[in-house]
């Protein structure tokens, strides 16, 4: 392929085209992402009881919207109930009024959401460099990261942050300031935290940087902007603030610091040692958390400064558009809600949420750039001396051979797509408890009580998925049943278990078969976080064997390979016996 053909077509900016070459970029585009839906659909339906992990939490609950009964006066469903974005359960409620379960929609919006990311990204990249490669580049990289990570894949609130922030910088960029407001509004409704980058990004653009030195924009369209979408933020935003939990109020940095859930090996570990991991690659506490799941080529985005620096030898890098601005204002904004997440910790939620999300979708955009920019130079290099350096030909081509190769086989060689679905294991257990009535109460410290919920659409007592430490009225709550149930079975009086039964309304109680042995619950680290449980290990050890395992197979209702389901009414016979 001549070089110059090629330069055309890869680099030629979009008032210089066709409408055909910029419809073939983007259907491109689409094809990929479209592409790793499938991938991903492909996981999310291979088999029955298949839950994305963290589907488990965010939308088990949403079972009530097709049966009102089920969960009745339970206190975690109502829990993740109440936490839920207010956009993000509507839309569940909406598509259940249709007849599609919550489950099995949680499994089809991350390919719907694929495909409206990319469509913003390959726009919102032609208002920065208008020249279609560059948003087919740009789209690709990101769509590569998002289906290498778990975000996009669980279809969780988090997942909406995507596409909906690119429509935002899209309509900021095109400046159309009713889609502008209602995508902002949307930002509100599925994800809030975005909404203060958004907002900060607005406050941003009324600064320019002229002759050395800050002032402030005579653009009076900057200003509209910014009264308007901050007046919007704050309309969507005061019911969150206004509102109060039932369940307490937000933990704050000094109690978690002494809570073993927020330390390593907790459940939702925070603070560590380590400088470096805090800050900067921790899963919680950093700017940006593991970010080993993403292509490389996302990184060359980094060089974007110094390609505008130098336009001189980057011809190319003189058709970037002065909208280019905005890519900073988004990491200023990203980094300055990163601190101020890091001041009121925890009440605007992780400080991560506000960088980990937004610099992808920046760094992608700048990668698209970046790379269309230096192919550009590449090819002038190539064609100035083509007829005395003939190799410099081959070498142009060949690099840009070599890089299509990586952008389009990359994911190949990682787990592609990453997902995080879980495999129910127990189909005998989840279909006895669907059969009970649907008020019934299970008490449990085995794993499968994290898939209950999900899987037969009955209550449990605790479990490790749901011992969300946050609310301080609500964890207190979970905290103490926890304790309570460890004590209850691993005790050598059945009348600790019958207290736990009376006070709960435990009709079921399930048990792993391992679970009377020390190694069982010294694999556990939820477990493990609970003094009582590492007093029950010294107990095991030394011989003491738990009243419960005595009379498992007396009160047997139900047994697998792993599993033993006990009915309760059982357990407080054995204990009345036990007394008298």
């Amino acid at each position: 392929m001549e070089i110059s053909y090629l330069q055309q077509w890869l680099t030629t900016p979009t008032y210089k085209i066709r409408s055909s070459q910029l419809i073939f970029w983007f259907s491109l585009s689409l094809t990929f992402s479209v592409i790793y839906s499938v991938l991903a659909l492909e996981l999310a339906f291979r088999g029955n009881y298949l839950i994305d992990s963290d589907a488990r939490q965010h939308v088990f609950w949403m079972q009530r919207f097709l049966e009102p009964a089920l969960f009745p006066n339970d206190l975690i469903t109502d829990y993740h109930q109440s936490v839920a974005p207010s956009g993000y359960a509507a839309l569940y409620w909406l598509i259940a009024q249709l007849g599609i379960p919550p489950l099995i929609l949680n499994k089809l919006l991350p390919s719907l959401l694929g495909v409206i990311t990319t469509s913003y990204c390959f726009a919102t990249c032609l208002q920065l460099l208008p020249v279609p490669a560059a948003g087919f580049i740009a789209s690709l990289v990101l769509n590569q990261t998002l289906w290498m990570r778990y975000d996009l894949v669980s279809g969780t609130p988090r997942a909406f942050i995507y596409p909906l922030f690119l429509a935002f910088l899209y309509y900021l960029l095109r400046r159309s300031l009713l889609p502008c407001l209602i995508a902002i509004a949307l930002q509100g409704l599925f994800y809030p935290q975005c909404v203060f980058i958004s907002s900060g990004i607005l406050v941003l653009q009324l600064w320019r940087w002229h002759r050395g030195r800050l002032c402030l924009s005579g653009n009076k369209q900057d200003y509209l902007f910014c009264v308007a979408g901050l007046g919007t933020a704050l309309l969507v935003m005061l019911p969150y603030a206004l509102q109060s939990s039932e369940f307490g109020a937000v933990i704050t940095a000094a109690q978690a610091k002494l809570s073993p859930e927020f330390l390593p090996g907790g459940r939702t570990p925070f603070f560590h040692d380590n400088f470096w991991e805090f800050w900067f690659y921790g899963k919680r506490s950093s700017i940006v958390p593991r970010l080993s799941r993403i292509t490389p080529l996302i990184y060359t985005g980094l060089f974007l400064p110094f390609l505008l620096w130098k336009s001189s030898q980057f011809p190319l890098a003189r058709q970037v558009t002065p909208k280019v601005q905005v890519l900073i204002q988004g990491v200023i904004a990203s980094l300055g809600m990163f601190v101020i997440a890091h001041v009121l910790l925890f009440r605007l939620h992780h400080p991560s949420r506000y960088t980990m999300h937004s610099l992808l979708v920046l760094l992608a955009l700048a990668a698209g750039i970046t790379l269309t920019v230096s192919l550009q130079a590449l090819f002038g290099w190539a064609k100035y001396s083509a007829k005395s350096y003939p190799w410099k030909g081959y070498l142009a081509r060949g690099t840009t051979v070599f890089l299509a190769i990586v952008l389009i086989v990359y994911p190949v060689f990682t787990p592609f797509p990453y997902t995080k679905y879980k495999q129910g294991k127990e189909p005998l257990v989840y279909e006895f408890f669907s059969q009970q009535p649907k008020d019934i109460m299970i008490a449990s410290l085995s794993e499968e009580a994290n898939n209950i919920p999900s899987f037969a659409q009955r209550s449990v007592l605790t479990s490790e998925m749901y011992t969300i430490p946050y609310h301080v009225g609500y964890y207190n709550q979970i905290r103490q049943r926890t304790i309570d149930l460890i004590r209850a079975q691993y005790s050598g009086d059945l009348t600790l278990a019958r207290n736990v039964i009376e006070t709960y309304g435990a009709d079921f109680w399930l048990l792993d078969r391992t679970a009377f042995t020390p190694e069982y619950i010294r694999g556990s680290n939820w477990l493990m976080q609970f003094s009582s449980a590492r007093e029950v290990v010294t107990d095991l050890e030394q011989g003491i064997i738990p009243a419960l395992s005595g009379i498992m197979e007396e009160c047997s209702v139900l047994a697998t390979e792993y599993l033993v389901v006990l009915k309760t009414d059982c357990i407080v016979k054995f204990a009345q016996k036990e007394q008298n």
